[in-house]
């Protein structure tokens, strides 16, 4: 079954609605949240601020917009980036590369989200974290059924909980993505996502 073709009035709408989200992501890396006000994002944007307020009730509400968005965006790509080869281990690698990739191509707003939820209290962001995690929630529940199915199918050891490991998973690449945004130049992230596997597939106690 096609998806409806969006009418020119539809289009135009959506990128005037990409265009604003676009702007208010420069403003807010440059300036921080707080800092920026929604008449700058209009005139940022080229557009008179009761256009803004057609799409969005408040700079609230555009800000939770644009980070439900890119969230979605992220799981999207993760979560198509494991379901596409059969063997487990093709699985986590290309969960590791599509996270660098990912991270890379919008560095301005992972920025923005960790210096904003890493301050002092932001009212915001408490409705949005919780939205965030539930759907990283789901999303490692189905990085762990690859541990799950590669224990079954004796690839790997059952070391742990599934989904243990694919917390375990998670936050070995987050941290390397932290390291990276701190200083890309001394820590890039790796290229080769068994540097990152292999410290979860080999461990540090010898034989």
């Amino acid at each position: 079954m096609q998806s409806k073709k969006l009418s020119r009035r539809e289009r135009e709408k959506l990128r005037q609605r990409q265009e604003i989200l676009a702007s208010a992501i420069e403003l807010f890396s440059e300036k921080g949240y707080h800092n920026v006000s929604m008449h700058e994002i209009a005139e940022k944007a080229e557009f008179a601020i009761g256009t803004l307020y057609k799409f969005f009730k408040n700079k609230e509400d555009l800000y939770k917009a644009l980070i439900l968005g890119q969230a979605e965006k992220f799981h999207d790509a993760l979560t198509k980036a494991i379901e596409e080869p059969d063997d487990e281990i093709e699985k986590l690698r290309n969960y590791v590369r599509a996270k660098g990739a990912v991270f890379r191509a919008n560095v301005s707003i992972v920025r923005l989200y960790f210096a904003e939820t890493g301050g002092a209290s932001f009212n915001v962001m408490a409705g949005l974290d919780s939205e965030i995690r539930k759907r990283y929630g789901r999303f490692l529940q189905t990085l762990g059924s690859i541990f799950e199915s590669g224990i079954k199918r004796k690839r790997f050891k059952k070391i742990a909980d599934p989904y243990h490991l694919a917390v375990a998973l998670n936050s070995l690449t987050n941290a390397f993505l932290f390291l990276w945004l701190e200083a890309p130049d001394r820590h890039p992230y790796p290229e080769n996502p068994d540097t990152i596997l292999d410290i979860l597939f080999k461990g540090l106690v010898g034989p």
